[in-house]
Protein backbone atom coordinates (compact mmCIF):
# COMPACT_ATOMS: atom_id res chain seq x y z
CA UNK A 1 0.00 0.00 0.00
CA UNK A 2 1.80 3.55 -1.05
CA UNK A 3 1.91 6.57 1.22
CA UNK A 4 -1.26 8.13 -0.72
CA UNK A 5 -3.76 5.21 0.27
CA UNK A 6 -2.55 5.45 4.16
CA UNK A 7 -3.04 9.31 4.20
CA UNK A 8 -6.67 8.74 2.55
CA UNK A 9 -7.23 5.76 4.94
CA UNK A 10 -6.08 8.08 7.65
CA UNK A 11 -7.47 11.13 7.15
CA UNK A 12 -10.81 9.22 6.23
CA UNK A 13 -10.86 7.60 9.57
CA UNK A 14 -10.14 10.80 11.86
CA UNK A 15 -12.89 12.16 10.26
CA UNK A 16 -15.22 9.39 11.17
CA UNK A 17 -13.65 9.05 14.42
CA UNK A 18 -14.41 12.85 14.62
CA UNK A 19 -18.00 12.86 13.32
CA UNK A 20 -18.78 10.06 15.77
CA UNK A 21 -17.30 11.32 18.84
CA UNK A 22 -19.38 14.88 18.39
CA UNK A 23 -22.79 12.89 17.93
CA UNK A 24 -22.19 10.95 20.58
CA UNK A 25 -21.18 13.48 23.07
CA UNK A 26 -24.09 15.22 22.16
CA UNK A 27 -26.59 12.66 22.58
CA UNK A 28 -24.61 11.25 26.04
CA UNK A 29 -24.36 14.90 27.20
CA UNK A 30 -28.10 15.41 26.85
CA UNK A 31 -28.66 12.47 28.37
CA UNK A 32 -26.84 13.00 31.20
CA UNK A 33 -28.09 16.75 31.19
CA UNK A 34 -31.81 15.37 30.85
CA UNK A 35 -30.85 13.05 34.62
CA UNK A 36 -30.10 16.20 35.97
CA UNK A 37 -33.20 17.82 35.07
CA UNK A 38 -35.17 15.07 36.69
CA UNK A 39 -33.03 14.87 39.99
CA UNK A 40 -33.63 18.78 40.09
CA UNK A 41 -37.35 18.36 39.88
CA UNK A 42 -37.44 16.18 42.47
CA UNK A 43 -35.11 17.71 45.00
CA UNK A 44 -37.75 20.64 44.24
CA UNK A 45 -40.17 18.94 45.10
CA UNK A 46 -38.33 18.53 48.17
CA UNK A 47 -38.02 21.66 49.03
CA UNK A 48 -41.67 22.39 47.96
CA UNK A 49 -42.31 19.81 51.15
CA UNK A 50 -39.49 21.83 53.21
CA UNK A 51 -36.83 18.18 52.65
CA UNK A 52 -39.59 15.44 53.14
CA UNK A 53 -42.19 13.94 51.27
CA UNK A 54 -43.94 12.79 54.75
CA UNK A 55 -44.99 16.09 55.66
CA UNK A 56 -47.64 18.09 55.14
CA UNK A 57 -50.31 16.10 52.60
CA UNK A 58 -49.41 12.68 52.34
CA UNK A 59 -50.15 10.98 48.99
CA UNK A 60 -53.19 8.73 48.78
CA UNK A 61 -53.22 5.10 47.87
CA UNK A 62 -55.28 5.27 45.37
CA UNK A 63 -56.66 8.59 43.02
CA UNK A 64 -60.24 8.97 42.12
CA UNK A 65 -60.61 9.78 38.51
CA UNK A 66 -60.28 12.67 37.01
CA UNK A 67 -58.48 13.98 40.42
CA UNK A 68 -54.92 14.79 40.83
CA UNK A 69 -53.31 15.87 44.38
CA UNK A 70 -52.73 19.07 44.51
CA UNK A 71 -49.10 18.51 46.10
CA UNK A 72 -48.01 15.84 43.34
CA UNK A 73 -48.09 15.72 39.99
CA UNK A 74 -48.97 12.16 37.95
CA UNK A 75 -47.14 10.43 35.45
CA UNK A 76 -46.22 6.81 33.86
CA UNK A 77 -42.23 7.04 35.06
CA UNK A 78 -39.44 9.90 36.46
CA UNK A 79 -40.22 12.24 38.49
CA UNK A 80 -44.02 12.28 37.82
CA UNK A 81 -43.91 8.75 38.81
CA UNK A 82 -46.53 7.98 41.47
CA UNK A 83 -43.83 5.22 43.14
CA UNK A 84 -41.45 8.15 43.48
CA UNK A 85 -42.18 8.90 46.26
CA UNK A 86 -41.89 4.81 47.70
CA UNK A 87 -38.69 4.36 45.95
CA UNK A 88 -36.94 7.47 46.72
CA UNK A 89 -33.59 7.12 48.27
CA UNK A 90 -32.94 10.84 50.24
CA UNK A 91 -31.92 12.40 53.39
CA UNK A 92 -32.48 15.78 54.42
CA UNK A 93 -30.71 17.83 56.91
CA UNK A 94 -31.49 21.36 58.48
CA UNK A 95 -29.08 23.91 59.78
CA UNK A 96 -29.69 27.09 61.98
CA UNK A 97 -27.64 30.23 60.69
CA UNK A 98 -23.98 30.15 60.14
CA UNK A 99 -24.53 26.21 59.68
CA UNK A 100 -24.99 25.53 64.01
CA UNK A 101 -27.80 23.07 65.66
CA UNK A 102 -27.98 20.43 62.46
CA UNK A 103 -31.21 18.58 62.32
CA UNK A 104 -31.86 15.48 60.36
CA UNK A 105 -35.33 16.33 58.72
CA UNK A 106 -35.44 13.52 56.76
CA UNK A 107 -33.92 9.98 56.30
CA UNK A 108 -34.97 7.44 53.75
CA UNK A 109 -31.37 6.11 52.48
CA UNK A 110 -30.13 3.03 53.68
CA UNK A 111 -26.87 3.45 52.54
CA UNK A 112 -26.21 6.38 54.94
CA UNK A 113 -26.01 6.70 58.47
CA UNK A 114 -27.50 9.52 60.10
CA UNK A 115 -24.26 10.68 61.65
CA UNK A 116 -22.80 10.21 58.02
CA UNK A 117 -25.51 12.08 56.61
CA UNK A 118 -25.25 15.48 59.02
CA UNK A 119 -21.32 15.20 57.96
CA UNK A 120 -21.79 14.82 54.45
CA UNK A 121 -24.82 17.81 54.09
CA UNK A 122 -22.11 20.02 56.60
CA UNK A 123 -19.76 19.85 53.87
CA UNK A 124 -22.43 21.30 50.94
CA UNK A 125 -24.52 23.67 53.00
CA UNK A 126 -22.05 26.09 51.49
CA UNK A 127 -23.45 24.96 47.85
CA UNK A 128 -26.52 25.53 45.84
CA UNK A 129 -27.23 22.56 43.66
CA UNK A 130 -24.98 19.81 41.61
CA UNK A 131 -23.24 16.35 41.73
CA UNK A 132 -21.40 14.46 45.27
CA UNK A 133 -19.99 11.38 44.83
CA UNK A 134 -20.69 10.75 41.54
CA UNK A 135 -24.16 9.70 41.57
CA UNK A 136 -25.78 11.98 44.59
CA UNK A 137 -27.49 14.88 43.45
CA UNK A 138 -28.15 17.70 46.52
CA UNK A 139 -30.15 20.63 46.58
CA UNK A 140 -29.28 23.73 49.08
CA UNK A 141 -32.18 26.08 49.89
CA UNK A 142 -33.38 28.61 52.44
CA UNK A 143 -37.15 28.31 54.45
CA UNK A 144 -36.85 31.75 56.65
CA UNK A 145 -33.95 31.56 58.68
CA UNK A 146 -33.69 27.43 58.16
CA UNK A 147 -31.05 26.45 55.58
CA UNK A 148 -31.91 22.82 54.35
CA UNK A 149 -29.49 20.00 52.43
CA UNK A 150 -31.39 17.46 50.29
CA UNK A 151 -29.41 14.96 48.97
CA UNK A 152 -31.33 12.17 46.53
CA UNK A 153 -29.90 9.39 45.74
CA UNK A 154 -29.18 9.02 41.84
CA UNK A 155 -27.66 5.73 41.39
CA UNK A 156 -30.50 3.77 39.91
CA UNK A 157 -31.69 6.32 37.75
CA UNK A 158 -28.28 7.27 35.83
CA UNK A 159 -27.74 3.22 35.56
CA UNK A 160 -28.84 3.56 31.83
CA UNK A 161 -27.05 6.60 30.79
CA UNK A 162 -23.97 4.77 31.88
CA UNK A 163 -24.97 2.07 30.01
CA UNK A 164 -25.60 4.19 26.82
CA UNK A 165 -22.25 6.00 27.13
CA UNK A 166 -20.22 2.20 27.62
CA UNK A 167 -22.22 1.68 24.58
CA UNK A 168 -21.59 4.47 23.12
CA UNK A 169 -17.54 4.24 23.60
CA UNK A 170 -17.62 0.37 22.80
CA UNK A 171 -19.94 1.42 19.46
CA UNK A 172 -17.87 3.86 18.71
CA UNK A 173 -14.59 1.95 18.07
CA UNK A 174 -16.25 -1.29 16.41
CA UNK A 175 -17.68 1.58 13.76
CA UNK A 176 -13.78 2.54 13.60
CA UNK A 177 -12.53 -0.93 13.00
CA UNK A 178 -15.06 -1.75 10.70
CA UNK A 179 -14.53 1.89 8.95
CA UNK A 180 -10.63 1.09 8.75
CA UNK A 181 -11.29 -2.17 6.81
CA UNK A 182 -13.91 -0.65 4.20
CA UNK A 183 -11.71 2.04 3.65
CA UNK A 184 -8.74 -0.37 3.33
CA UNK A 185 -11.41 -2.20 0.30
CA UNK A 186 -11.99 1.00 -1.30
CA UNK A 187 -8.78 2.65 -0.82
CA UNK A 188 -7.83 0.15 -3.32
CA UNK A 189 -10.75 0.24 -5.50
CA UNK A 190 -9.88 4.12 -5.67
CA UNK A 191 -6.20 3.90 -5.83
CA UNK A 192 -5.86 1.25 -8.40
CA UNK A 193 -5.89 3.43 -11.42
CA UNK A 194 -3.35 5.62 -9.43
CA UNK A 195 -1.05 3.14 -8.60
CA UNK A 196 -1.17 1.55 -12.29
CA UNK A 197 -0.48 5.00 -13.94
CA UNK A 198 2.50 5.47 -11.53
CA UNK A 199 3.65 1.62 -11.73
CA UNK A 200 3.46 2.70 -16.04
CA UNK A 201 5.25 6.08 -15.28
CA UNK A 202 8.11 4.45 -13.30
CA UNK A 203 9.02 1.06 -16.25
CA UNK A 204 8.73 4.03 -18.84
CA UNK A 205 11.68 6.23 -17.03
CA UNK A 206 13.22 3.12 -16.48
CA UNK A 207 12.89 2.26 -20.20
CA UNK A 208 13.94 5.61 -21.29
CA UNK A 209 17.19 5.79 -19.05
CA UNK A 210 17.82 2.25 -21.12
CA UNK A 211 17.39 3.63 -24.27
CA UNK A 212 19.20 6.81 -24.03
CA UNK A 213 22.02 5.37 -22.77
CA UNK A 214 23.03 3.69 -26.53
CA UNK A 215 22.44 6.48 -28.87
CA UNK A 216 23.89 9.10 -26.16
CA UNK A 217 26.87 6.39 -26.12
CA UNK A 218 27.17 6.84 -29.86
CA UNK A 219 26.71 9.75 -30.53
CA UNK A 220 29.76 10.85 -28.22
CA UNK A 221 31.86 8.71 -29.99
CA UNK A 222 31.04 10.13 -33.00
CA UNK A 223 31.73 13.40 -31.56
CA UNK A 224 34.80 12.65 -30.05
CA UNK A 225 36.07 10.98 -33.67
CA UNK A 226 34.91 13.84 -35.38
CA UNK A 227 37.12 15.72 -33.30
CA UNK A 228 40.22 13.84 -33.52
CA UNK A 229 39.81 13.77 -37.59
CA UNK A 230 38.90 17.30 -38.31
CA UNK A 231 39.40 18.81 -34.92
CA UNK A 232 36.88 20.52 -32.81
CA UNK A 233 34.62 23.45 -33.66
CA UNK A 234 31.69 24.92 -32.62
CA UNK A 235 29.42 22.46 -33.71
CA UNK A 236 31.17 19.48 -32.10
CA UNK A 237 31.45 22.07 -28.99
CA UNK A 238 27.68 22.16 -28.87
CA UNK A 239 27.17 19.04 -29.56
CA UNK A 240 29.10 17.95 -26.26
CA UNK A 241 26.97 20.22 -24.24
CA UNK A 242 23.92 19.03 -25.38
CA UNK A 243 25.32 15.20 -25.06
CA UNK A 244 25.72 16.56 -21.11
CA UNK A 245 22.44 17.96 -20.59
CA UNK A 246 21.18 14.20 -22.00
CA UNK A 247 23.70 12.81 -19.80
CA UNK A 248 22.32 14.70 -16.32
CA UNK A 249 18.85 14.39 -17.41
CA UNK A 250 19.44 10.51 -17.27
CA UNK A 251 21.90 10.57 -14.49
CA UNK A 252 18.27 12.19 -12.68
CA UNK A 253 15.96 9.69 -14.45
CA UNK A 254 18.09 6.43 -12.76
CA UNK A 255 18.24 8.44 -9.33
CA UNK A 256 14.60 8.93 -9.52
CA UNK A 257 14.30 5.11 -10.41
CA UNK A 258 16.41 3.89 -7.12
CA UNK A 259 14.67 6.01 -4.67
CA UNK A 260 11.29 4.82 -6.29
CA UNK A 261 12.35 1.35 -5.54
CA UNK A 262 14.27 1.19 -2.38
CA UNK A 263 15.12 3.15 0.74
CA UNK A 264 18.82 4.58 0.37
CA UNK A 265 21.78 2.93 2.89
CA UNK A 266 22.52 6.03 5.63
CA UNK A 267 25.26 6.96 7.65
CA UNK A 268 25.82 10.13 9.94
CA UNK A 269 27.08 12.74 7.75
CA UNK A 270 28.16 16.24 7.89
CA UNK A 271 25.44 18.00 6.20
CA UNK A 272 26.67 22.02 7.30
CA UNK A 273 30.45 21.25 5.80
CA UNK A 274 28.94 19.33 2.50
CA UNK A 275 26.79 22.52 2.14
CA UNK A 276 29.86 25.12 2.85
CA UNK A 277 32.07 23.56 0.41
CA UNK A 278 29.45 23.36 -2.55
CA UNK A 279 28.62 27.15 -2.32
CA UNK A 280 32.36 27.54 -2.27
CA UNK A 281 32.93 25.47 -5.81
CA UNK A 282 30.61 27.13 -6.92
CA UNK A 283 31.14 30.78 -5.62
CA UNK A 284 32.72 31.83 -8.90
CA UNK A 285 29.33 30.79 -11.08
CA UNK A 286 27.43 33.41 -9.17
CA UNK A 287 30.17 36.46 -9.30
CA UNK A 288 29.77 35.42 -13.47
CA UNK A 289 26.15 35.78 -13.68
CA UNK A 290 25.84 39.23 -11.08
CA UNK A 291 24.13 37.31 -8.20
CA UNK A 292 25.02 38.30 -5.04
CA UNK A 293 24.89 35.34 -2.53
CA UNK A 294 24.54 35.33 0.73
CA UNK A 295 24.80 32.50 3.42
CA UNK A 296 23.66 31.68 6.55
CA UNK A 297 25.07 28.05 7.80
CA UNK A 298 24.95 26.99 11.51
CA UNK A 299 28.12 24.54 11.30
CA UNK A 300 28.29 21.00 12.98
CA UNK A 301 25.43 19.97 11.75
CA UNK A 302 24.86 16.12 10.83
CA UNK A 303 22.38 14.26 9.53
CA UNK A 304 21.88 9.92 9.11
CA UNK A 305 21.21 10.17 5.45
CA UNK A 306 22.71 9.04 1.89
CA UNK A 307 25.91 10.90 0.82
CA UNK A 308 25.81 11.01 -2.47
CA UNK A 309 22.35 11.40 -2.56
CA UNK A 310 22.49 14.45 -0.21
CA UNK A 311 25.45 16.21 -2.40
CA UNK A 312 23.26 15.80 -5.39
CA UNK A 313 20.65 17.36 -3.67
CA UNK A 314 22.47 20.34 -2.68
CA UNK A 315 23.90 20.76 -5.96
CA UNK A 316 20.47 20.29 -7.46
CA UNK A 317 19.63 23.36 -5.14
CA UNK A 318 22.50 25.70 -6.55
CA UNK A 319 21.82 24.60 -9.94
CA UNK A 320 18.19 26.00 -9.60
CA UNK A 321 19.39 28.82 -7.75
CA UNK A 322 22.15 30.09 -10.60
CA UNK A 323 19.00 29.42 -13.31
CA UNK A 324 16.66 31.44 -12.01
CA UNK A 325 17.45 34.18 -9.74
CA UNK A 326 17.37 37.33 -10.61
CA UNK A 327 20.00 39.30 -9.03
CA UNK A 328 20.38 38.10 -5.54
CA UNK A 329 19.76 34.30 -3.84
CA UNK A 330 20.26 33.01 -0.27
CA UNK A 331 21.18 29.35 1.39
CA UNK A 332 20.28 28.96 5.33
CA UNK A 333 20.59 26.17 7.11
CA UNK A 334 19.68 25.81 11.00
CA UNK A 335 18.80 23.14 13.07
CA UNK A 336 14.93 24.27 14.75
CA UNK A 337 12.78 21.94 17.29
CA UNK A 338 14.97 18.78 16.74
CA UNK A 339 14.41 19.34 12.69
CA UNK A 340 17.66 20.29 10.21
CA UNK A 341 15.81 23.05 7.83
CA UNK A 342 17.65 24.09 4.37
CA UNK A 343 16.08 27.05 3.28
CA UNK A 344 17.23 28.64 -0.43
CA UNK A 345 15.41 32.17 -1.13
CA UNK A 346 15.75 33.81 -4.30
CA UNK A 347 14.39 37.05 -6.29
CA UNK A 348 11.88 36.00 -8.99
CA UNK A 349 9.15 37.41 -11.73
CA UNK A 350 6.96 34.69 -10.73
CA UNK A 351 3.39 35.85 -9.09
CA UNK A 352 2.90 35.16 -5.34
CA UNK A 353 1.40 32.15 -4.09
CA UNK A 354 2.12 28.71 -3.56
CA UNK A 355 4.08 26.80 -5.84
CA UNK A 356 4.26 22.94 -4.48
CA UNK A 357 3.32 21.59 -8.38
CA UNK A 358 7.03 22.82 -9.00
CA UNK A 359 7.60 19.24 -7.22
CA UNK A 360 5.82 17.27 -9.72
CA UNK A 361 7.67 15.33 -12.31
CA UNK A 362 7.94 16.56 -16.28
CA UNK A 363 6.03 19.67 -14.73
CA UNK A 364 7.49 23.66 -15.39
CA UNK A 365 6.73 27.15 -14.22
CA UNK A 366 6.71 29.74 -16.33
CA UNK A 367 9.79 31.29 -15.96
CA UNK A 368 11.57 28.15 -17.22
CA UNK A 369 14.10 27.55 -19.58
CA UNK A 370 12.74 25.73 -22.88
CA UNK A 371 15.50 23.15 -22.21
CA UNK A 372 14.28 22.33 -18.51
CA UNK A 373 12.66 18.51 -18.38
CA UNK A 374 10.89 19.56 -14.96
CA UNK A 375 12.62 16.68 -13.11
CA UNK A 376 15.31 19.30 -10.94
CA UNK A 377 13.11 19.95 -8.08
CA UNK A 378 10.73 16.67 -8.37
CA UNK A 379 14.42 15.18 -8.01
CA UNK A 380 14.48 17.13 -5.01
CA UNK A 381 11.66 16.20 -3.63
CA UNK A 382 12.15 12.52 -4.03
CA UNK A 383 15.66 13.02 -2.32
CA UNK A 384 14.24 14.24 0.68
CA UNK A 385 11.04 12.34 1.17
CA UNK A 386 13.49 9.19 0.66
CA UNK A 387 14.74 10.99 3.67
CA UNK A 388 11.67 10.86 5.94
CA UNK A 389 11.71 15.11 5.18
CA UNK A 390 9.41 17.55 3.63
CA UNK A 391 10.07 20.27 1.27
CA UNK A 392 7.75 23.32 0.24
CA UNK A 393 7.85 26.03 -2.12
CA UNK A 394 6.17 29.31 -2.09
CA UNK A 395 6.32 32.90 -4.01
CA UNK A 396 5.59 36.25 -1.75
CA UNK A 397 6.53 39.46 -3.09
CA UNK A 398 8.67 38.38 -5.67
CA UNK A 399 10.96 36.31 -3.39
CA UNK A 400 10.77 32.78 -4.60
CA UNK A 401 10.92 30.23 -0.97
CA UNK A 402 12.29 26.80 -1.08
CA UNK A 403 12.33 24.93 2.47
CA UNK A 404 13.24 21.53 2.98
CA UNK A 405 12.95 19.89 6.61
CA UNK A 406 14.67 16.85 7.30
Amino acid sequence: MNKAEKKFRLYAIFVIFVLLTVLLTVINSINFTMAAGDADEITQMLADRQGDFNVGEKMPDRMPPGQKNKDFRMGPMGPESPEMNASLRYFTISFAEKGSKVETVALNISAVTEDEAQEWASALWKEKTGWTRGTYRYRVYKKGDITYVTVIDQGRELLPSFRILIISVVGEALCLVIGWFVLLGIGRIIYAPIEEADRKQKNFIKSANKEFRLPLTVISGNTELAERKYGPDDETRSTRRQISKLNELVDKLETIGILDDCDTERIEIPVSEYLCAALDSRAESFTSRGLALTTDITPNITLSADPETINKLIGELIENALKYSLTKVSFRLKQENGYIILETQNDTDLTDGSVYQIFDRFTKLENASEDSAGLGLSYVKEIVKSHSGRATAAVSNGIFTLRITL
